[in-house]
């Protein structure tokens, strides 16, 4: 069984910083890819950044400049610092990352979500 668990939301003023964080556990082998997504009320979830298991990274331009997104491999964790937010940061923050997971003699591959962290920025 593989988790994916973010934390680190909450409420911030216009022009503050949060730090959100993914911890992956389970039956990990490895991690490729992780993502950072938000979704705001009556609107699409989409994705923020992302970043490869080599660490190669892609923002989403209404982030770019104030958002940084990086992984721990040793701790299975990935992190977005987010400077410089905006009311329309506001969002429910979610985690992905497509894991490799091996159990007894059985490996696969598959995406996982975490739960979601609440962000919201005040004017």
């Amino acid at each position: 069984q593989v988790q994916l668990v973010e934390s680190g939301g909450g409420l911030v003023q216009a022009g503050g910083s949060l730090r959100l964080s993914c911890a992956a556990s389970g039956n990990i082998f490895s991690i490729n890819a992780m993502g950072w997504y938000r979704q705001a009320p009556g609107k699409q979830r989409e994705l923020v950044a992302a970043i490869t298991s080599g660490s190669s990274t892609n923002y989403a331009d209404s982030v770019k400049g104030r958002f940084t997104i990086s992984r721990d491999n040793a701790k299975n964790t990935g992190y977005l610092q987010m400077n410089s937010l905006k009311p329309e940061d506001t969002a429910v923050y979610f985690c992905n990352a497509h894991i490799v997971w091996r159990r007894n003699n059985l490996q696969g591959s598959s995406a996982y979500w975490g739960q979601g962290t609440q962000v919201t920025v005040s004017s």
